[in-house]
Order: structure tokens, then sequence, then C-alpha cells
């Protein structure tokens, strides 16, 4: 016996011993490197920035439909109540008329000469000076009124009596015309009315008509319709719808016989008085007593001041613009 071995089993040991040696002395193979990971290029980075932007985009269209609601547009804020248009006349609040041509004077266009006297100058037009008389005047030196810076004189023609209602003519109205003329003035006639119907105002102008007998005039025949103060008078409970339609048939009549019809009134009577709106085919003449008119409305005539001075006249006289 071999201790127990086989020939097998030395002939096994042989083998693997030979084959140990033989493995010791081959040399030895060390694996092959691995390959370096190459770090992303350009393209990679903007592509990610790309899709992070996305990212960003999409959150905040998130957001804003989380904080609308249902994701409805909101509709915009009604605009704030304008407030209605008022002017104040004294101590009262007026609206104004509607479809009313309104005051288109430049106030600051307004001034007083060396006399005293208002002017208007605008876009280097001047507004034409002049005068309103009546007999209250007296007689009166022409050549020498208009040498003194007038352009035009409103003669009264006539009046209606305030009790009982009958026509007068002025007395000193042919004697004013003639010379006015002859000065070379410009003229315009106004009849003092006392008017209570629209007949009434009518048959006062066929009363103007038939003492001018044709006579041409530059400037208007002007309805002045004024209140008696401190007497009573058959005006007294004339309302303004029957004043309004009384100076419309007066100045329909006159323009209907070719001549230029105004109508003369106050502040008063032209803000709580007359419709003007039923006026404005007509030219209007109005008294405010004042350096610049404030009169809320268009007008084309303003007497400015009652208490002129004008050579040729004795005592205090109208004075009045055309513009």
């Amino acid at each position: 016996m071999n201790n127990g071995l086989t020939e097998l089993d030395l002939r096994e040991r042989e083998i693997a011993g030979r084959t140990a040696e033989d493995r010791a002395g081959e040399p030895r193979r060390t694996p092959p490197p691995r390959p370096r990971r190459r770090s992303p290029g350009p393209r990679l980075d903007l592509l990610a920035l790309a899709a992070s932007a996305a990212a960003l985009i999409l959150a905040a269209a998130a957001l804003v439909l989380v904080l609308r609601g249902s994701g409805e547009p909101e509709a915009p804020p009604e605009p704030p109540e304008e407030e209605p248009i008022t002017f104040r006349f004294g101590d009262m609040v007026l609206t104004p008329l509607e479809g009313m041509p309104l005051n288109p004077y430049d106030q600051a266009a307004f001034g007083v000469d060396e006399k005293g006297r208002v002017t208007y100058v605008k876009d280097g037009r001047r507004a034409r000076a002049g005068i309103d008389v009546s007999t209250h005047q007296k007689e009166i030196d022409w050549p020498a009124v208009a040498a003194d810076g007038v352009d035009f004189a409103m003669l009264r023609l006539g009046h209606r009596g305030y009790t009982e209602g009958g026509l007068f003519l002025d007395q000193t109205f042919a004697q004013n015309l003639r010379g006015a003329l002859d000065a070379g003035l410009d003229v315009g006639v106004y009849f003092f009315s006392q008017a209570v119907t629209p007949q009434e105002a009518e048959e006062e102008a066929d009363y103007i008509l038939q003492v001018l007998d044709g006579q041409a005039l530059a400037f208007p025949v002007a309805f002045d319709w004024e209140p008696i103060a401190g007497d009573s008078a058959r005006t007294d409970d004339l309302d303004g719808e029957t004043l309004t339609r009384c100076a419309a048939a007066f100045c329909k009549r006159i323009q209907d016989a070719g001549y230029r019809p105004a109508v003369y009134f106050n502040q008063t009577q032209g803000y709580l008085r007359y419709d003007l709106r039923d006026l404005t085919d007509y030219e209007l003449w109005l008294a405010e007593y004042d350096t610049s008119p404030d009169f809320y409305y268009h007008f084309d005539l303003w007497q400015y001041t009652h208490t002129g001075r004008v050579n040729g006249i004795q005592g205090d006289v109208d004075l009045d613009l055309a513009f």
C-alpha cells in the first residue's frame, strides 16, 4: 500500500501539481483599462435648460389657473360713475340746457382801455364798440359819438305800455336814426316789449316794420322784453314758456321781412325764464354788467354797463360789444 493512496490518486496529484507550476510560470495578465466616461456636451446642457424653463412655465400657468379659480378671465372693473355737469348762478346750481351752444369767448382776450371801456381782441380781430340809446339820452351829438371810437348804435324805435298795452314811437327815434347814419355808424333798433301773447309780439314786429318802411339796417332788430319793477304791470304773471313763444313769434316776423332778429335779455331771464334752445336761430343780446362775461351760453352782442360815458352824450349811456 502507498499510505493508503492508490495509483490513481497519485496520478491526479501529479497532474494537479504540474498544472499549478505551469500556471506559476506564466506571465500575469492585467485587466484592460475601463473606458473613461465622457462629459455631456453643450447640446445636452441646452436641452436640460430648455426642459427646466418649460417646467417653470407650466408651473406658473398652473398657479395662475389655481388663483383664478375657474380659469375664466376676470371682468374689468366698472368705471366710476361721473358726476353730472352743473354751474352756479348766484346761490343756485343749474344744469346746462342740452344742445344749447356754450359761451365761446376767451376770458383772457377781454381788457379795459384808457377810457375805461371793455375791449375784446382775439387772433388780431377786435370786437366792435357800440351804444344803445333812447329818448332818455335826449339830444345826441352824433359826429362827436363817432369820433369817440363808437362803431355802431342800437336805437329804441318804440315801446308798448305796461298798463293799457298801447304801442308808442320813441320821441327821438327819427332824429337818432338820421344822425347816427349821417355820422357813419352802423345802426340797429330795438323795441321795448310788453307782449303777453305771441299775437301781441307779432303786432309789435308789424309796428316796427311799418315805421322802418324798408329802411336798410346793418345791425339787428331786437325784442327787448323786461319785467316792470316797483309797479303793477299787465305782464306780471307771464310764464317763461309763453315769453319764449312771444320772442320766437316776434323774431320770425322780423326775419320773414328780411331783417336780422335778436332777443335782448339779462342773466336771470336767460337762465330762469327763456328757453334759449328755441331762439338759437336768432341773435342773442346779453346784458351782464362786468369787465368780462361769464354767462354760460352763447351770445352775439353784449351790453356790459349802463353807466358808460361817451363824447356827445350827456350823462350815462349803455355800452356794448359786437363779436
